[in-house]
């Protein structure tokens, strides 16, 4: 065994093994002994009294925190006060037009609940609390705590994965003079392409619930244009969603091979999406949607002047269809902290939610060929006790052509989480996906960019992979400047592919069978402050399964939206 792969067993042998006080173990989800609490009056009922009660809500108090709370001694700087001057704090309407409940309304705890989800749901809030804050003579009022992240990014970026450097340089605000729209203007440098992006999102347009997002890339290989406008199903007892998405793209699309490019064609893609949906709302704890609508998909291969004759191409596609979907949603939703972000609450649903959506493409609709287009999935959290928690899904997309399935992945995914102490937790995660059928543009790929972190971006191809990585997470108390949380990681990646890479590659098939695995060890920053909500990794990683000579730590920095 090499000094380096003893090196790392010994530092995730002695991560699992090391004590820490009982009194660490499993904290209430909102408790810091340096944060405020937000904690109900003791005067006023609990729920089911006042449910059972009658009570009437009364007043709605709006309590909206800036990004530093000087109520906070270590936040109450002259430096955090400039910060909260500079900071347009969110609008009472903007906030007022997302809860469910309005004064006037009978007392429901579940409303208050799942509408703090949905405020914790928005990038531009780091936290919400909602809370009876009084009772008397029949009537609640509530108070909505809600406490701004900094939204206005002058983004400087860069990360490294795979082996490949990504870079980016623009500015992005998530919360445009409170309202709770994104504008955002943004070069960026990435693994496949240059884009020069404008974006901008409304997800409540002049205060309704309808939601509006559009986007122009001038990219490097081609341009895309995507808009949307779409009322969603917001809430659980929502009862009518409709909306309409287009989308045109022109790119330059690569094959890989071993990490390598091997074949590159130009793509023009067209989607577009009209629907309405229904749902008789929240029954007995569990919501049934059905939705319908039409889809207009296209899409054309060119080959490229610089391209080797002969090189292959995708079949172009040209379907229209109409479909019906049904959406089967489980009212179990929990709070956590410390799961997969640091030091923020995150809401989990460990409900079933089964969706699925069929469409029938035919020659007499305009399309191109017969086809049964289909996509579903299944999730479903469990939670053997407090300590644990093992989160499941799958995933199904394809077409089925002339009774055989074209162009289809058949995903499954299991996550589970040990808390050993409020401080560690173990997790395993495991994920497999297989292809059937798949046309040329759509590789199933293994390495840097998507896991195994020891390897270069996109090393592996194949007509199916397999993904297990388990790691040691370690959430510290460590606050530098009241900025960022700081977490790390001892780790080990192990996968494969399997199956002929759809274009022939440099290297012998034999060669793409076997397991490759790493090790390695990283820093998490967690970001709590901004609204990107993201947690930076910085990861150290040896692949154990390279030729000798090929070898080598592999560095990578990156931005992720978890742990």
């Amino acid at each position: 065994m090499s000094p380096l792969r003893c090196a790392l067993t010994a530092v995730l042998l002695l991560f699992a093994v090391t004590p820490l006080p009982a009194a660490d173990l499993l904290p209430s989800v909102r408790s810091r002994a340096d944060e405020r609490s937000f904690s109900r009056p003791p005067d006023v009922p609990d729920d089911a009294a006042l449910e059972a009660s009658g009570a009437v809500i009364g007043q709605i108090r709006l309590i909206r925190l800036n990004v530093f709370d000087p109520a906070i001694a270590d936040e109450d700087t002259s430096l955090f006060r400039l910060a909260n001057r500079i900071h347009i704090v969110t609008r009472g309407s903007t906030i007022g037009d997302q809860i469910l409940f309005r004064a006037g309304d009978r007392y429901t705890a579940r409303l208050l609940q799942e509408s703090e989800r949905i405020l914790r749901a928005q990038p531009y809030l780091r936290d919400a609390h909602i809370r009876p804050a009084s009772f008397r003579d029949g009537v609640v009022d509530i108070d909505v705590i809600t406490q701004d992240t900094w939204t206005l990014k002058p983004e400087v970026q860069f990360g490294r994965r795979g082996g490949r450097n990504t870079a980016g340089i623009g500015i992005e605000e998530h919360n445009l003079f409170g309202t709770g729209a994104r504008l955002a203007l943004l070069a960026k440098s990435g693994l496949e392409r240059d884009s020069k992006l404008l974006l901008y999102s409304d997800p409540n347009v002049v205060g309704s619930r309808w939601r509006l997002d559009a986007q122009y890339a001038l990219n490097s290989d081609g341009n895309e244009k995507e808009f949307r406008l779409e009322h969603p199903f917001f809430a659980l007892d929502t009862h009518w969603a409709g909306g309409i998405t287009v989308r045109d793209e022109r790119r330059i699309d690569s094959i890989y091979d071993f990490g390598q490019v091997v074949d590159r064609f130009a793509t023009h893609e067209q989607v577009g999406t009209a629907y309405l949906g229904w749902s008789a709302g929240l029954r007995d704890g569990w919501v049934l949607r059905w939705t319908a609508g039409v889809t207009v998909d296209k899409r054309q291969a060119t080959s490229l002047p610089e391209e080797p004759a002969g090189s292959a191409l995708p079949r172009d596609r040209d379907l229209v269809y109409p479909w019906l979907g049904i959406a089967w949603l489980e009212d179990d939703y929990r709070e956590v902290r410390n799961l997969d972000q640091i030091a923020r609450t995150e809401d989990l649903s460990f409900g079933w939610q089964v969706k699925l959506r069929l469409g029938f493409a035919s020659p007499s609709f305009g399309s191109d060929r017969s086809a049964l287009v289909f996509d579903g999935s299944v999730s479903k959290g469990v939670q053997p006790d407090e300590r644990q928690t093992l989160l499941l899904s799958s995933t199904a997309s394809g077409r089925l052509e002339g009774g055989s399935l074209r162009d289809t992945t058949v995903g499954l995914a299991a996550r589970y989480h040990w808390r050993q102490t409020a401080q560690r937790t173990l997790f395993v995660g495991l994920s497999a996906e297989r292809g059937i059928g798949l046309d040329v543009d759509t590789q199933l790929t293994l390495g840097g960019d998507n896991g195994l972190r020891g390897y270069p971006f996109r090393y592996r191809t194949g007509q199916g992979r397999w993904l297990m990585t388990v790691e040691e997470r370690l959430f510290t108390d460590w606050y530098p400047f009241r900025l960022f949380n700081v977490g790390g990681a001892v780790f080990y990646d192990m996968g494969r592919t399997w199956g002929a890479n759809l274009v022939a590659g440099p290297a012998p098939t034999d060669a793409r069978q076997g397991v490759l695995r790493d090790v390695g060890v990283g820093l998490r920053i967690g970001n709590s402050r901004s609204a990107i909500g993201s947690v930076v990794h910085v990861d150290v990683s040896y692949p154990l399964d390279r030729e000798p000579a090929k070898r080598k730590l592999q560095i990578s920095v990156e931005a992720k939206q978890s742990f």
